[in-house]
């Protein structure tokens, strides 16, 4: 097998522009995941039955099913109700639902592990049970979740190549489409190998620095 690279730099600019869109729909995509995950983390851990047992399911249903199965629920299986989304938000929806059922898991077992006094305390100085978690518990569960949320972006920054299926132009698609124009299959493909495999490293690290700066941050 001969591998040339040499028709490879004329199309520096889609692989640039697959980086763009791949960082850009995880951002996304993570932070609604965060938002959806925390509401879907309080409701399965509400006394009221009816809303834990729709947190729990919302849960065991994401977590029980691939991703590609939700992407193609929403892109094929959606337009036969008249409902109809472009591939853009097609991923954020699927990609921000399904990382939603993995954070509702990591806040709540973050608010568990807050020290039960800290919400005793709390109401012995006449604060509800909803003002001690938006004040006192769940900013302290949240610090304590951080990196498992960074490493949950990383995740997701790997996971997100799977929307290429829906023709979105991220870095998987775009080496796709270099692949289409010059039948070289495995050369672009070692590309965007490499690429993710930077990307996720430097996240990584910044991650690593991050939670080196908060534990040191909590002893002084």
């Amino acid at each position: 097998m001969n591998l040339d690279f040499s028709s490879m730099p004329q199309y520096t600019q889609l692989f640039i522009n697959g980086v763009i869109m791949t960082i850009e729909l995880t951002l996304i995509s993570v932070a609604i995941g965060a938002v959806l995950g925390l509401i879907v983390a309080l409701m399965k851990m509400s006394s009221v039955k009816v809303i834990s047992f729709i947190g729990s399911a919302y849960v065991e249903i994401i977590r029980g099913t691939p991703l590609l199965v939700q992407i193609l629920i929403i892109y094929n299986g959606l337009p036969q109700f008249g409902i109809k989304f472009p591939g853009f938000v097609v991923g954020i929806i699927a990609l921000s639902m399904n990382s939603a059922g993995y954070v509702a898991e990591i806040i709540r077992s973050g608010i568990q592990a807050v020290d039960p006094g800290q919400m005793e305390a709390s109401r012995s100085l006449g604060m509800s049970h909803s003002m001690a978690m938006r004040y006192v518990i769940i900013p302290q569960a949240i610090k304590n979740i951080l990196p498992a949320l960074g490493n949950e972006f990383v995740v997701m920054l790997k996971e997100s190549s799977i929307v290429s299926v829906i023709g979105f132009a991220d870095l998987t698609r775009q080496a796709e489409i270099v692949s289409s124009v010059t039948y070289r299959a495995f050369e672009p493909l070692i590309i965007i190998a490499a690429i993710y495999f930077i990307m996720t490293l430097v996240f990584s690290r910044l991650l690593s620095k991050f939670e080196r700066r908060l534990r040191s941050g909590d002893t002084r």
